[in-house]
């Protein structure tokens, strides 16, 4: 009975699979096969006429109909102007939206719409808040697949632009997204930066790269570029808008009717104590409204920093521990843990300092700054981690690698983190320092607190 029942269901996936099949003509086979034949390199003339006739006639052939459809038509934009930017705009906004119709599973819907509210954007289609919230359509539909740091960036720079329009946007809000905005960029870059690193890290071992995976770092370097660009101009965005002035007279015309309220507080304090504004009257009211009403991880932490603000050391450090201790958010651990390594670094305990960064990056990886704050402590140690001259400027390759990590893994580092790198290497050894000491390719060994070791380039 089983093996009737087994034949059975054979039957119907075979027969399913051939009515599916037979769905698509034998006419819409041949001018899908014209089409991609003429789309594959890039012949977009050839490529032009089929395509019209798959969308009209074929609209379920393939996939690759609005795979190379869209680049085509990417193409006729690149070479359009005024109106007819506009109608070509339009008719490829109108191909991404048939291909989620005929094709849904293998269609991300966030990204999808994401690309469509780009597009809007790039050819201003449409006023901008009605870009602006096809942006917030795309991410409310599936936020994860959007990975396009352009399109992460370009919400926020709409919703600063509509609040210093007339204020369509509440500053709250604006403040909100920035913290969702820098968020997205630095995971999508994390993500990114991960699978560079496992590329270079191989490569740093003396294993040779494939042609395919040399494609890929180029990618993946690329990509990073752009992410720190974009989260560079993220801030940029923000500008005055994000600075105490602003912020505290925000806060402060609420907080006599909000005190009682601990999750307003949470949030408000937050965003005190990452601009800085941790030295006001309006924070240090937060924190002792907010330990009275939930003593937590958050008003431990917020304690820490007025310990610090007075210059009692003793108890910074025991709040922060206490903080990392009842926390449960990752990336607040990591603040936490960035604090104390603060206080070690500036004490000159770097091998605690770093295990306290690398703490910090364990619970967030994002967290840039900490890879540039121990490529500072490298850099400060060259003289004294040596055995000879060549090996202690070696060091400087070890500070540049993780300076530039910085910028990978936290975008609006990036500038940043380049530019400090750059600097690092201009005191390692040069080519001729190289030739001369015989070590091109090998491996050195750096003693002292750092324990690490750092690969002479070859050429």
């Amino acid at each position: 009975m089983k093996t009737k029942l087994t034949t059975l269901f054979v039957a119907i996936v075979m027969t399913v699979g051939f009515t599916a099949q037979a769905q698509i003509s034998e006419e819409c086979m041949t001018t899908g096969s014209i089409f991609n034949e003429a789309a594959k390199v890039k012949n977009w003339d050839a490529a032009r006429a089929p395509f019209a006739k798959l969308r009209k006639d074929c609209p379920n052939w393939s996939l690759a109909l609005y795979q190379y459809g869209e680049k085509l038509l990417k193409a006729d934009l690149k070479a359009a102007s005024g109106e007819q930017e506009k109608a070509v705009a339009q008719d490829l906004i109108l191909l991404l939206q048939q291909r989620e119709q005929y094709f849904p599973g293998k269609t991300d819907k966030g990204e999808n719409a994401a690309d469509q509210a780009q597009i809007m954007f790039d050819s201003k289609i449409g006023t901008k808040k009605s870009q602006f919230d096809a942006f917030q359509k795309a991410f409310q539909l599936d936020a994860a697949s959007i990975s396009s740091a352009k399109s992460i960036y370009t919400r926020f720079k709409l919703a600063v632009d509509l609040y210093k329009e007339g204020a369509q946007i509440p500053l709250q809000d604006v403040f909100d997204l920035y913290d969702d905005t820098q968020s997205k960029l630095g995971k999508e870059a994390t993500i990114l930066d991960s699978k560079l690193q496992a590329l270079l890290d191989k490569e740093e071992a003396g294993t040779a790269l494939s042609a395919k995976e040399k494609r890929r770092v180029k990618g993946y370097e690329t990509n990073l570029r752009a992410f720190g660009i974009f989260g560079g101009s993220t801030d940029g965005a923000m500008g005055a808008l994000g600075n105490c002035e602003n912020l505290v007279p925000l806060y402060q015309k609420d907080f006599e009717s909000m005190k009682n309220d601990k999750e307003w507080i949470k949030k408000a304090a937050g965003r005190l104590a990452g601009k800085d504004c941790t030295d006001t009257d309006l924070f240090k009211q937060m924190v002792e409204s907010l330990h009275r009403l939930e003593p937590s991880a958050k008003s431990a932490k917020y304690l820490g920093i007025l310990a610090g603000n007075r210059g009692d050391s003793a108890a910074e450090s025991r709040y922060y521990q206490e903080a990392i201790d009842l926390e449960t958010d990752p990336t607040e651990r990591a603040n936490a843990y960035y604090r104390l390594a603060e206080k070690a670094r500036k004490s000159g305990s770097y091998g605690k300092a770093r295990g306290l960064y690398n703490k910090a990056l364990s619970e967030d990886a994002s967290y840039g700054i900490a890879y540039l704050r121990i490529a500072a402590m490298y850099a400060a140690s060259a003289n004294n981690c040596g055995e000879n001259a060549f090996d202690k400027r070696a060091v400087y390759w070890l500070a540049a690698s993780t300076a530039e990590r910085a910028g990978r893994v936290s975008p609006s580092l990036a500038g940043t983190a380049n530019k400090t790198a750059a600097n690092y290497r201009g005191y390692a050894p040069n080519k001729a320092d190289i030739f001369q000491s015989g070590k091109a390719g090998q491996t050195i060994k750096i003693g002292c607190w750092i324990g690490s070791s750092v690969r002479v380039p070859s050429n």
